[in-house]
């Protein structure tokens, strides 16, 4: 008999919407999760984008040791130290605000533009490989000039989290 029974109610099931449907305030909830998550995911990728980047810094720096360029060591341990900072930030952060995340209370603006900020930190790390290329291929020419450049764009980075956090404050 409970064979019987297990059958009918696996093949009447209607799924988690159907469950959630029925209970009041699961929806939301399930929305305002789901929120969560994704911004955790996309933070987690970000922050392993700049990572990457962190790791290929100190490569640099290394050949840049090799090659005589002791001088340009306290620039670009500063660049790191910024570079590594922004990477806590990002990766520390808690999961979204929750009255940002709440489902009441975010619209399809501000969400897009949660999203802007992370296409922004995205395009950041590319920009990053730029200078980086820029860096290394003034091993033994402009070095200071080109750690200069690479420390202006983590700093602009670094304010662009800013703003997003702001933008993630003033909505919740």
């Amino acid at each position: 008999m409970s064979e019987d029974l297990y059958q009918k109610i696996v093949s009447q099931r209607n799924g988690l919407a159907w469950l959630t449907g029925k209970m009041p305030g699961f929806a939301g909830y399930m929305e305002m999760t789901n929120r969560r998550t994704a911004d955790r995911m996309i933070r987690d990728h970000i922050a392993r984008q700049f990572r990457q980047r962190h790791s290929r810094l100190t490569t640099i720096e290394t050949q840049l040791v090799s090659s005589g360029g002791l001088m340009h060591m306290d620039a670009t341990k500063r660049v790191k130290t910024k570079l590594q900072t922004l990477i806590d930030r990002i990766t520390t952060d808690a999961p979204g605000y929750s009255g940002f995340f709440a489902a009441n209370s975010i619209g399809p603006d501000e969400l897009e533009a949660v999203y802007a900020f992370d296409e922004a930190m995205l395009r950041y790390t590319d920009d990053l490989d730029t200078k980086l290329d820029n860096l290394e291929n003034a091993l033994g020419g402009d070095v200071g000039g080109a750690v200069r450049e690479l420390e202006t764009l983590i700093d602009e980075a670094d304010d662009a989290y800013d703003l997003r956090d702001d933008l993630l404050g003033g909505i919740a």
